[in-house]
This record gives C-alpha cells, sequence and structure tokens, in this order.
C-alpha cells in the first residue's frame, strides 16, 4: 500500500510537470500559426502515456537503481580496493554509453558529415571511452576529495586550446556530444555511485563531493571527439559517400501494434542490460556479496524499463512529430523573435519535465537536508536551458561561430564557480549533462536543424548543430546563481529551522537546576533546555596531546580544558601505562552532549591506537548542574533527535541482546582503557 501511495503521488507529479509544454504547443499552435494540429487526439493520448511512463520510471529508480547503485559504492568504500573501483566506475561509464540509442544516430550523421572520414563505429567507441574514463576520473576526484572546479577549469581550457585546431565539421558536433551522452538511465546510476562514495569515504561531503560525475561526463567527449576530428581531417582522405539529407523531417505520429511494443522494449533492456550486467558481475563476482531483496531491485530495473518504454512511446505517439511540424513551419515565417521565443518556451518546458533532472533534484534535496528546494532547482535549470537554446537560434539566424559563444559562457561559469557556495558548484557541474536526454534533444535538434535548413548562407551539417551545446552549458550558470541567491536570501536547511524552532520554544530559566543553561553559537543568547552531558576525560603522554585534540575536534568536540598531569607508577600495576617513576603527560577535558561522547572516544583511541600499541586513558561520566557552556543549533538539534530514541527504546522499542564483538565495544559510552 505504501509504494501504491508512492505511485500516485509521482503519478501526480509527472501531470503537474506536463502542463508547461501542453501550453507551450498549444499557445503557438493557436495563437501563432493559427491551424488545429493534425492528430491532436493521438498527441493528448501520448502525453497520458508519458505521465503514467515517467512516474513508473521514477518509482523503479527509488527501488531499483539508486539503492544497488548506492550499496556498491559504500561496499567498495568499505572494501578499499582503490583499483576495482575505477575498473567499475570505467565500465559503468563505456557500457552505459556505447548503448545510446542517440548516440548511435548521431554518429551515423557525422560518418556523413565528414565525406566518410569519420567511421560511425570508431565515434561511438571514442565516445563511449571518454565518459568510461570521466566516470574513472570523477570517481578518482572523490576518493581523493580534489575539489571539483580544479579539474573542470582544465578541462574547459582543453575544450578551448583544442577548438582552434579542430576542422569547422567537427565542432558542432563534438560540443553536441558532450550533452547527448548522459542518458535517462546513466544518470541516476552515477549519482547513485558518486553519493554514494562519497557518504562512506571519512571526510567527504556527498553535497560537495557526490555531485560531479555527470559534470565530467559531459565534458570530455567535447576533448576526445575534437582530437579523433583532426586525426582523420589530417590522416584519412574524403571518399565519395552517398549524400545524407539533413533536414527538418516531419515525422508522423507513431501507431502502437504488438510488433513495434515487443520492438520498443527489446530495445529499452538492450539499453538497460549492459548497466546490469555490470552491476551483477561486481556484486557477485568481485565484491562476492550477495544483493539485499534481490526481487525488489529486479522489480525496480523491470519499472525502470517499462517507465521508459511507455515514456518513450508516449513522446513518439504524436509529440515529437507536432514539435518537429511545428519548428519547421516557424522558421518559415518572417519574425525571428518568434523564433527565439518558441526556442525560449520550449527549452523551458521540456527540461520541467526531463525525468533524469527529477531524479537529481530529489536526491540533491535529499542529502542537503532540505537546504536545496527539488522544485526550485530543477525551475532554475529549465530557466538555463531556456537562455541557451534561445541564444543558440540567435547564433544560427546570426550566422555567428559557436565557438565564440561557447568560450564567453566558459568565463562566466569559471568567474561564477569562486562566487558561488561550495555545495551548489558540483550540482550546478552535473546539471549541464542532465537536461539533455530523453526530451530534450529531439525537439532541439529538429529546432536547430530546421533553422540552419531554411536560413540563407547556413549549412545544416556545420551550422544545425551546437543547440544542445548551449543547452548543456547555460544551467551551469543559472544554478550557480540560484545558489549565490539562496546564500543572500539565507535559506536554512531542515535542520536549522527545526533547531530555530527547538529554541525558539525554551526561554531562558537559568535558575531551574534541572535544566542545562547554554550559549548559542558563542553569542550572548542564552536558553535553558532538558539536555544530558558527560565529561570526557583523556590522559596521555605530552607528546600526543595534539594529536588527540585534533582527533576530538574532527569527532565534533569544539573545545578542551587542557591540564598538566604528573604521575607516577605504584609498581606491579602492569594494566597502567606508566612504566617509569614519574611521568609527564597531559590531560584533557571535554565538556560534551551526551550523544558526542561515543564519537570523540572512538576518534581518539583510534587515532593515538591506545587499544592497541599506544599509550593513554579514555573514559567519560556524567555531569548534572550544566550551567554556561556554548553550543551550536546543530549540536542542540542533534542532541534532541538522540533524546527522542532513547525515550522510543525504553517504550519498548529495545532489540534482543547479541554478542558484542571487540570492535562493537569500544562503541561504549563509558570507555576505560589501558594498555601497558
Amino acid at each position: 500500500m505504501m509504494q501504491f501511495n508512492f505511485f500516485l503521488k509521482l503519478l501526480k507529479e509527472s501531470f503537474r510537470d506536463l502542463i508547461p509544454i501542453v501550453l507551450v504547443i498549444l499557445f503557438f499552435q493557436l495563437a501563432i500559426i493559427q491551424a488545429v494540429p493534425e492528430g491532436w487526439v493521438s498527441t493528448a493520448i501520448g502525453l497520458v502515456i508519458v505521465g503514467v511512463g515517467l512516474a513508473i520510471f521514477l518509482q523503479g529508480l527509488e527501488i531499483g537503481i539508486f539503492p544497488v547503485g548506492e550499496g556498491l559504492a559504500r561496499d567498495f568504500a568499505k572494501s578499499g580496493w582503490t583499483t576495482w573501483i575505477l575498473i567499475f566506475a570505467f565500465l559503468i561509464g563505456f557500457g552505459t554509453t556505447i548503448a545510446e540509442p542517440a548516440l548511435a544516430v548521431i554518429a551515423d550523421k557525422a560518418a556523413s558529415i565528414s565525406s566518410g572520414r569519420i567511421d560511425a563505429t570508431m565515434l561511438r567507441l571514442v565516445v563511449a571511452g571518454s565518459v568510461g574514463f570521466a566516470i574513472l576520473l570523477g570517481v578518482f576526484r572523490i576518493i581523493k576529495g580534489h575539489p571539483i572546479h580544479y579539474y573542470i577549469i582544465v578541462g574547459y581550457l582543453l575544450v578551448v586550446g583544442v577548438t582552434f585546431f579542430a576542422p569547422k565539421e567537427i565542432i558542432g558536433l563534438a560540443y553536441d556530444l558532450g550533452g547527448v551522452t548522459t542518458s535517462t538511465v546513466t544518470v541516476p546510476l552515477v549519482a547513485a555511485l558518486g553519493i554514494g562514495l562519497a557518504s562512506t569515504i571519512k571526510g567527504r561531503n556527498p553535497v560537495i563531493d557526490g555531485f560531479g560525475l555527470i559534470a565530467f561526463a559531459s565534458l570530455t567527449p567535447m576533448i576526445f571527439v575534437q582530437v579523433y576530428g583532426i586525426a582523420v581531417y589530417s590522416l584519412v582522405d574524403a571518399k565519395e559517400v552517398a549524400d545524407v539529407v539533413v533536414q527538418a523531417a516531419i515525422s508522423s505520429p507513431t501507431d502502437i501494434t504488438v510488433e513495434g511494443i515487443i520492438s520498443g522494449i527489446l530495445s529499452v533492456v538492450k539499453d538497460v542490460a549492459p548497466i546490469l550486467a555490470i552491476i551483477l558481475f561486481f556484486q557477485y563476482g568481485v565484491l562476492k556479496k550477495k544483493i539485499h531483496n534481490l526481487k525488489t531491485v529486479f522489480l525496480g530495473f523491470g519499472l525502470v524499463i517499462l517507465g521508459l518504454y511507455a515514456f518513450i512511446l508516449g513522446l513518439e505517439l504524436g509529440l515529437f512529430s507536432l514539435g518537429e511540424t511545428m519548428a519547421y513551419q516557424l522558421t518559415q515565417g518572417d519574425s525571428v523573435f518568434v523564433i527565439y521565443a518558441f526556442a525560449f518556451a520550449i527549452g523551458f518546458s521540456t527540461t520541467m519535465a526531463e525525468p533524469a533532472l527529477m531524479a537529481i533534484a530529489k536526491k540533491a534535496k535529499e542529502i542537503s537536508d532540505g537546504k536545496i528546494n527539488d522544485f526550485a532547482l530543477r525551475l532554475f535549470v529549465a530557466l538555463g536551458v531556456a537562455i541557451g537554446i534561445a541564444l543558440g537560434a540567435f547564433r544560427i539566424v546570426d550566422g555567428g561561430q559557436i565557438h565564440y559563444y561557447i568560450i564567453v559562457g566558459y568565463l562566466i561559469v569559471i568567474i561564477l564557480t569562486f562566487l558561488a557556495p561550495k555545495y551548489i558548484i558540483p550540482i550546478a557541474y552535473d546539471s549541464g549533462g542532465v537536461t539533455t536526454s530523453t526530451v530534450t534533444v529531439p525537439l532541439v535538434a529538429a529546432l536547430g536543424i530546421g533553422l540552419a535548413t531554411n536560413i540563407a548562407g547556413r549549412s545544416p551539417l556545420i551550422d544545425g548543430f551546437g543547440l544542445i551545446a548551449f543547452a548543456s552549458l547555460f544551467p551551469m550558470i543559472t544554478v550557480m546563481v540560484y545558489g549565490i541567491l539562496t546564500e543572500k536570501l539565507g535559506v536554512k536547511s531542515d535542520t536549522e529551522i527545526e533547531a530555530a524552532n527547538i529554541l525558539r520554544d525554551n526561554l531562558i530559566d537559568a535558575e531551574n537546576m534541572d535544566l542545562a543553561t547554554v550559549n548559542i553559537d558563542g553569542s550572548d543568547r542564552r536558553h535553558s533546555l532538558p539536555m544530558d552531558f558527560c565529561a570526557v576525560v583523556i590522559i596521555v603522554p605530552v607528546d600526543k596531546k595534539v594529536d588527540a585534540i585534533q582527533a576530538a575536534n574532527k569527532a565534533g568536540a569544539s573545545g578542551v580544558t587542557v591540564l598538566r598531569a604528573d604521575g607516577m607508577g605504584l609498581g606491579k600495576m602492569n594494566n597502567y601505562y606508566r612504566t617509569s617513576f614519574e611521568a609527564n603527560d597531559s590531560l584533557l577535558l571535554f565538556l560534551l552532549p551526551s550523544g558526542m561522547v561515543n564519537g570523540v572516544i572512538k576518534a581518539i583511541i583510534h587515532s593515538l591506537h591506545i587499544t592497541t600499541t599506544g599509550k593513554g586513558i579514555a573514559f567519560s561520566f556524567p555531569l548534572t548542574h550544566m550551567k554556561g557552556i556554548s553550543l551550536t543549533r546543530h549540536d542542540i538539534f542533534q542532541n534532541r533527535k538522540d533524546h527522542k530514541k532513547d525515550i522510543n527504546s525504553k517504550d519498548g522499542d529495545s532489540t534482543p541482546d547479541e554478542f558484542i564483538s571487540p570492535e562493537k565495544e569500544e562503541d561504549a559510552t563509558t570507555t576505560a582503557t589501558q594498555s601497558s
């Protein structure tokens, strides 16, 4: 029942997101073109199928792809097998890209553009290899903890540098290939891999480090394809090949037949099968670990296949043909501003309905603790795509060179990178890759080729490509602007909002001895709260003092009292670490909320190896009548959550006794350890 209710919620959201597309098409068809579209019944049925398919697809992601991808990432991170993680990353990128249908279509067109110099199969291998390398490089960045913008800036410089040496027939194609390689299925799995790794590796932030893999996958094909183009145009002679007519085709709506349904589902299975094969190989062959809830996972993959097929079928049933017809009709008009308006509107509406963007936006909201609003993020991404496609349409009409526009766009992205908050930068980079997928590419490609075909002096083979590159670039700019605005407006996360509500409801009552009185965020604001505190005492040799303090600080301790501790061994106390008659030690006193004690003690004993080869003592004891300590809002909120858990446990939610291993024993709230 819970899954069914979740599906109904997704279904409602899907139809809500399709409304902009319907409104745009109705407005331009009735008000501008002033004609009732043929086959409008088929188009309406197609939209219904799109909405249902989208909901099924998203539910499949939630129960199938996301859990498996994150589970694999966690297992790899815990195993410490860096080489296997990198191999897995490469194969996921390569395997999902080589089967991408949009890539196969563009590769066939590229063969004709180059007069036979470029081989379609070789181009697909180059692009798939570049995406595999991109995912590998992105995973390596997460493992090492390097800031993403350094990689992206170097990538931009390489793209621009290679552009000046690449043949003009290749530039627009290479830029577009950077957008079409991240498919609807690839994006969620790659995002799950990055977020899973960043959530598991100590010291990594899933918001700052988890995103960014898609940005790499969008960037490297631009470089690899241009280098490949330089090579073939320098070394391979042109051949006499049959001309491939590239124009604004007006396709007819797809008829639903049994053979067509079977063929369509098999086509989607072919796209998803490499992903499933890679996952099963690494799960069972490398990690040698069973997948929990295997039936649910396969059900999720089945829903993804069914939902994606229904989604594509609904589009082909009438929406694609209608969009292509409108693009062709608008290019026959007298006003170029109508073309720009249509480009803006269709870019905005198709992006709002993009399933890959929905999946990424939901994940961004989840791991940012609500600070990133999923609908607002999609709104800014759609705005970026709309601006990009409108500007790209202007470039075709004006006849300008694409790389000048792209260079200026990259410069703006680099400048904003140093101004935007850190948490939004990887998400902004990824936004450029997720916007050009199942919905956007066909309509945008039809518009670009239609413009270049019908405007005098433009070549559809050279000028018709490039709109997808604009659609990939400008969302990076608008999303970083969104991040800057959220900081300026003081948007808070769910934790910060709830913490503020907790503090608002607890006035100062310093004379009440049953309550702890604390300062908030180091200011003069004081609140009395029902909180439990403990004193953590660490006695270590003087030369280990700094190491212990640093370990405690990483675990959340914000202050410490350091005392000199002179002591002596009193003979035959073999469990005590002092072996000399006198010892010069440091006593570290931490006053902490009870919920932080485990983490701080564990961090210190691991850092100083107290329980194995190191020297020192760690223990804690409860405190009462705490007055005057300073805490952050986050500490107070976390303590309140821990307090609720304790109450639930006392009410009967406790688990049966189990064998306590030596590793679990170290997690005890009060730890007193000695080593000789």
